[in-house]
């Protein structure tokens, strides 16, 4: 530890000046020498890569309809380019965080960043639907590789906890806001140019952050190389994608369908073969020491049940918005910045000032009752509602609460974790919120799709009538959210501790010494 006692001007260690290095935790990696203002390019990088993976998740449903028209599909394979993206997501996360511990995290970054570049290209040039669904499942591939990447590398930059609350502020405001961004750039990209350049973005997006992590970022495997759990990552990948398929299969097939609760319980029985190998394999994909602290499962547990939630708001208000009100695609996506600019604040405010403070267990349950409270406030909307009036100030409340969730949980669920887990805990925080997603959206759909058949039930289907229907439907989507957070409140106030989380009392003799 002595390395961190060096002052102001005095040279680096072994005269590695100016780069920063990232696979040594929890100790600052060797690469910091050049000093904090580096580090903050570093996030930089970071921030952008994470912003294209999320945004993605959003960006190409306002450009689908477009889509549409131009290649030909049917509404029924409509699905297949949001759900290829989710499958190969969502399933390959895990795999791709330990990849990360194994290869080195830098390589894996930039590996990533290349692919999904590439299959964005392919996606914007698709000749057909086939090909567009292709680059789809491409780019979900890649994107596992580079999202539990780019949150190690964060984990093991900042380590020094005033600036690592700093940074996660930041990131967790990404992951957060970038479902809005993806919204408001959609829009205008498919209202001003095409529904291509919606997949053509990601090329300048990944050139900034691969020309800034080469010459960012210190290339080399890691000291302490993991061994890869072949059938463990056999299990839980299978069993991942038969519930993400499942869940996606819900809003095209009825629950009763061998297609939906089939694959739902092979995905069940093979996430649970999967816990069993763990505690038998000598070499866990994910081992329980990084689950089992109490602060990192409630984290994870809070990442899954806010993304349930939150994918939900961005899906139903859209559609009201542009459906009920008449908004266009880029009003639609403006009407969401006011909710991102304050959970950017909020997320930097919480993790810098409040948890080091108060801990997680105070604050998190309070943004999943803020959150719940927002989503109650929605169900308020009707046909003659205004944006300033009715629509903003659920989205603020919706805003403040978000932003003290996924900063604080993507902090804690990363902090203390051995440099030789960082990738896999890494993934554990993207694959509870992508999962999480994709469960969410498909039940809410499920519902809200059930409450509008119910309404018109014995109504003849008048404009008016179909426009209350949708109403009803918005509305039930955001009862059933909000009910997600309450049961998020009721979880993270359970499994928190009281008081500054271990992982910043045993990093703050460190940082005195730095």
């Amino acid at each position: 530890m002595a390395r961190h006692a060096r002052q102001p001007g005095e040279p680096a260690e072994g005269g590695r000046r100016g780069r920063v290095a990232t696979e040594q935790a929890p100790r600052p990696a060797p690469g910091l020498e050049r000093g904090p203002s580096h580090r903050w390019w570093v996030l930089g990088v970071i921030g952008l890569a994470q912003l294209m993976v999320v945004l993605d998740a959003t960006i190409v449903n306002i450009a689908l309809p477009s889509a549409q028209q131009d290649l030909g599909f049917s509404d029924g394979n409509r699905q297949w380019i949001v759900t290829a993206y989710a499958l190969a997501f969502g399933s390959l996360l895990l795999l791709g965080g330990r990849i990360a511990d194994l290869v080195g995290r830098r390589v894996v970054f930039l590996t990533g960043l290349v692919g999904f570049a590439v299959a964005s290209a392919i996606g914007g040039a698709a000749p057909s639907f086939e090909i567009l669904v292709l680059a789809r499942a491409l780019q979900g591939m890649f994107g596992a590789l580079l999202a539990p990447a780019a949150l190690s590398l964060l984990t093991t930059t900042f380590t020094v906890p005033k600036e690592r609350a700093k940074a996660f502020g930041i990131y967790g405001a990404i992951a957060g806001a970038g479902g809005a961004v993806g919204l408001l750039l959609g829009g205008v990209l498919t209202e001003y140019l095409n529904w291509r350049w919606c997949l053509y973005v990601n090329l300048l997006f990944a050139l900034v952050a691969f020309v800034g992590g080469a010459r960012l970022l210190t290339a080399g495997a890691p000291a302490d190389r993991p061994k890869l759990d072949i059938p463990g990552t056999v299990l839980v990948s299978a069993g991942l994608f038969c519930i993400v398929f499942g869940f996606s299969n819900a809003e095209t097939h009825p629950w009763s369908s061998p297609q939906t609760w089939g694959f739902l319980l092979a995905g069940a029985v093979l996430v649970a073969a999967f816990a069993w190998w763990q505690t038998r394999a000598a070499h866990p994909l994910l081992p329980l020491r990084v689950v089992l602290d109490r602060d990192r499962a409630a984290s994870f547990l809070g990442m899954f049940i806010s993304g349930a939630g939150m994918f939900g708001v961005f899906l139903f208000l859209t559609y009201y918005l542009q459906k009920s009100l008449l908004y266009s695609p880029v009003s639609t996506g403006a009407a969401f910045l006011p909710m991102v600019a304050v959970m950017i604040v909020t997320s930097v405010t919480t993790t810098n000032a409040l948890v080091p403070r108060f801990g997680a267990k105070p604050i998190v349950p309070l943004g999943m009752g803020l959150a719940a409270a927002a989503m109650m406030w929605l169900t308020t909307l009707d046909l003659s509602s205004g944006y300033l009036a009715h629509v903003l100030p659920p989205l603020i409340c919706l805003g403040l609460g978000l932003g003290m969730v996924f900063a604080t949980a993507m902090n804690l669920a990363t902090a203390g974790v051995a440099a030789r887990d960082a990738g896999v805990a890494s993934a554990m925080v993207n694959t509870s919120q992508q999962v999480g997603g994709s469960i969410g959206t498909a039940l809410l759909n499920t519902l809200a799709t059930s409450a509008a058949t119910d309404y018109l039930a014995g109504r003849r289907p008048t404009p008016a009538a179909v426009a209350q229907a949708q109403l009803e439907s918005y509305s039930t989507a955001y009862w059933w959210s909000a009910g997600f957070f309450a049961v998020g409140l009721l979880v993270t106030v359970l499994l928190y501790r009281r008081g500054v989380p271990r992982a910043h009392l045993a990093e703050q003799p460190e940082a005195a010494r730095a």
